[in-house]
């Protein structure tokens, strides 16, 4: 990876999350009108792989972007690991919201560090 596939991954990030944006508008949308409840809420702790804090600030604010999803806070570890609490309506259960949060901060790594290093 180089710096001149840099800008193709971020757009390839910003089209997945536009897609991934309307897909949880549908199901939040689809919840709410039709009779009963579909939602599964639950709060999971979320180890990252942030280095720094625009990159945890810009995931957590992807996760809270994200209809249904919402970041309560965040810590930090004596040595240096950062993690996020969130709340998600539609995860079966924590270990599946980690999974989903998982794939959205390697894509977002993937696609801002110039090298493409999600490690």
């Amino acid at each position: 990876m180089t710096w001149i596939t840099w800008p193709f991954r971020v757009l390839t990030f910003g089209l997945w999350f536009a897609r991934e944006i309307v897909i949880a508008n549908i199901a939040v949308l689809r919840d709410n009108l039709t009779p009963g409840q579909d939602s599964t809420p639950g709060i999971a702790r979320y180890m990252t792989r942030c280095r720094s804090d625009g990159e945890i600030t810009l995931l957590a604010a992807l996760i809270t972007l994200t209809p249904g999803t919402l970041t309560l806070g965040t810590e930090t570890t004596e040595a240096g690991q950062r993690s996020l609490f969130v709340h998600g309506m539609y995860a079966d259960n924590a270990d599946a919201l980690r999974a989903e949060l998982e794939g959205m901060e390697t894509r977002m790594l993937h696609a801002i560090r110039r090298n493409g290093s999600t490690s």
